[in-house]
């Protein structure tokens, strides 16, 4: 298998892991049984899972009103969007190698 391959893989079978972990923890939530702490849900997400995340959060209605979890998956989705433009886009890369390169300039002087 080539690494792209094993990515996209790995990148499935989390989504949809994450994606199944939401509807369980819908529903206990439903049936008041234990349910899955937030920072394993968002753990999940963080690693590669924020896909999956967001499905589940839309079609089972699912911590869709929870704060502060809301907006860090959010934020997650974000980071990994603009890391997915890094990788895509040559001319966004370049940008973000610049402004790195000049914060890294900035901070050691």
């Amino acid at each position: 298998m080539t690494p792209l391959v094993l990515v996209l893989t790995y990148l499935v079978i989390l989504n949809v892991l994450t994606l199944g972990l939401f509807w369980w923890d819908k529903r206990c939530a439903i049936e008041r049984r234990w349910r899955l702490p937030e920072s394993t849900l968002l753990t999940l997400c963080l690693i590669g899972g924020s896909l999956g995340a967001k499905t589940g959060q839309g079609i089972f209605r699912h911590k869709t009103r929870k704060e502060p979890f809301r907006t860090s998956l959010n934020a997650i989705a974000v980071l990994h969007v603009g890391f997915l433009a890094a990788l895509v886009l040559p001319e966004f890369r370049a940008s973000v190698m610049l402004l790195a390169q000049q914060a890294a300039d900035l901070i050691l002087g």
